[in-house]
């Protein structure tokens, strides 16, 4: 129980750890404001496979902070719109990472709303652009260490029952080829919260 530990991310099995990712507590502490969510559903990256952003261990200014040791956040813009939150994996040099596709709100829900605009928390973090925007992650987050004050993970005690746990592929990769039919997204199935494809 309690924050993740640096040993969770340095593991070098990224789809282990998107799968244990699942009922762990994504926390942060944005001017102040506390707000938290249970991870319901991530998809693995890994640089050997075509829909990862480093495939072939590419470097670029975006992708760099890939290369860093596990327990950083990845945040990119999508589509110049949505904040996408990425939890680096594995040592240095080997490019790895797990995104956080939704999260079932947890603390928090006053500043969820504020910063959503809407007027009840029904699935207004059930997507990965959805959750940055409820929990206060952009791009100031990126590259941020997991063990600080900003942003963190815990284990709050959430018990994933495993018949309870789905692989399936992930979305919006179909330009990945025969990596995209990879099932490396994990959700809780019938949970309420998980993206709609």
């Amino acid at each position: 129980m309690g924050k993740l530990k640096k040993d969770f991310y340095l593991r070098s099995d990224v789809t282990a750890i998107a799968r244990d990712l699942l009922g762990k507590a994504l926390i942060t502490n944005v001017n102040g404001k506390l707000t938290s969510g249970i991870i319901v559903e991530t998809e693995a990256y890994s640089w050997r496979e075509k829909a990862c952003h480093a495939y072939q261990q590419r470097r670029t200014a975006r992708t760099e902070v890939m290369f860093g040791a596990g327990g950083h956040a990845y945040v990119y813009l999508c589509y110049g719109i949505h904040h996408l939150f990425n939890i680096v994996t594995n040592e240095c040099n080997v490019a790895e990472a797990v995104l956080v596709r939704a999260v079932e709100p947890d603390r928090g829900a006053a500043h969820i709303l504020q910063r959503t605009g809407v007027q009840a928390l029904t699935r207004v973090t059930s997507g990965p652009g959805k959750l940055t925007r409820a929990l206060g992650i952009d791009s100031a987050c990126n590259g941020q260490s997991l063990l600080a004050k900003n942003i963190w993970l815990e284990d709050v005690g959430y018990a994933v029952p495993p018949h309870s746990i789905k692989a399936d592929v992930r979305v919006g990769v179909d330009y990945a080829g025969a990596d995209a039919l990879l099932p490396w997204r994990f959700l809780i199935a019938n949970n309420a919260w998980v993206s709609k494809k």
